[in-house]
C-alpha cells in the first residue's frame, strides 16, 4: 500500500485555504453605528402641531446645551407668520421655544395685524426684533434671563403694507396719536398671550422694545 506524504509547504497552503475567510467586496457599514436623533417629546410634538395649524413657517432646531444654564431646547426657527390674508416676515430671530413661538404667532395675527388695520388702516407685513436666544442675565441681577433658554423675543418695530415703519423707541411717545395708540394696544394684547410682557413703561432698558416671554408668569408692565 502506497502512503501519500505532504510536505510542510503544501500543508501550509491547504491550511490557509481552509481557515482563511473568503474575501468580500462589501464595504463596512459605518452608518449603522451612528446614534439616531430621538423623536420629539409628546408635549413638543403637540406644540409643533399647534404651530403648524397656525400656518407659521418654521424649521425645528436641534437641541443644544451650552453650559452656564444656557440652552436652546425644544426650539424652532421662525421664518414667517401668516395672518388672515397675508404673510408677515420676521427679522432678527434665532431659535425660539415652541411655546413662545405659538404665542407669538397668535399675537401677530390677532393682536398686531388686526390692530394695524383697524387703527392705522394698513396691514402688517413685517415684525422687527432684536433677537431671541442670548446667554445672559436679567439686567442688574444674577438671575438668568428668559433669553438664555430662547424663551423670549424682543420686538423693536413693525412695518406696514403702506410702507410705514413704527418703532417702539421712536413712536411710543413720539409718534402720531394713532401710532401711539397702536403700540399700546399691541402691548396690552401681548400681556394676554405671554407670561411676562415688558415695555417702555417698565424701565429704561425696555424703552426701545417689547420683551415677550412665555414663562407662565402674570407680569405685564
Amino acid at each position: 500500500m502506497r502512503r501519500i506524504l505532504f510536505t510542510l509547504p503544501l500543508l501550509a497552503v491547504l491550511s490557509g485555504c481552509i481557515d482563511r475567510p473568503a474575501p468580500s467586496n462589501r464595504r463596512p457599514n459605518h452608518t449603522a453605528s451612528r446614534p439616531r436623533p430621538s423623536p420629539p417629546r409628546p408635549e413638543l410634538r403637540q406644540c409643533l402641531s399647534t404651530l403648524s395649524a397656525q400656518q407659521a413657517v418654521f424649521t425645528p432646531v436641534e437641541d443644544r446645551w451650552y453650559g452656564n444654564a444656557c440652552s436652546t431646547v425644544g426650539t424652532v426657527k421662525l421664518a414667517a407668520l401668516n395672518t388672515d390674508d397675508a404673510t408677515v416676515t420676521v427679522s432678527g430671530l434665532g431659535p425660539v421655544t415652541c411655546a413662545t413661538s405659538t404665542a407669538f404667532a397668535g399675537w401677530a395675527r390677532y393682536g398686531v395685524d388686526r390692530a394695524a388695520q383697524q387703527i392705522l388702516g394698513s396691514r402688517l407685513v413685517k415684525i422687527e426684533t432684536f433677537g431671541s436666544y442670548s446667554c445672559r442675565n436679567v439686567a442688574g441681577t444674577a438671575r438668568r434671563s428668559g433669553h438664555a433658554s430662547a424663551n423670549a423675543i424682543d420686538v423693536s418695530g413693525f412695518v406696514l403694507g403702506d410702507g410705514r415703519r413704527i418703532t417702539v423707541l421712536q413712536d411710543w411717545n413720539g409718534g402720531t396719536p394713532a401710532e401711539r395708540r397702536f403700540l399700546r394696544v399691541v402691548h396690552d394684547s401681548a400681556c394676554k398671550r405671554f407670561g411676562t410682557t415688558l415695555g417702555p413703561q417698565y424701565n429704561a432698558a425696555h424703552e426701545n422694545h417689547f420683551h415677550l416671554e412665555a414663562d407662565g408668569a402674570d407680569f405685564c408692565r
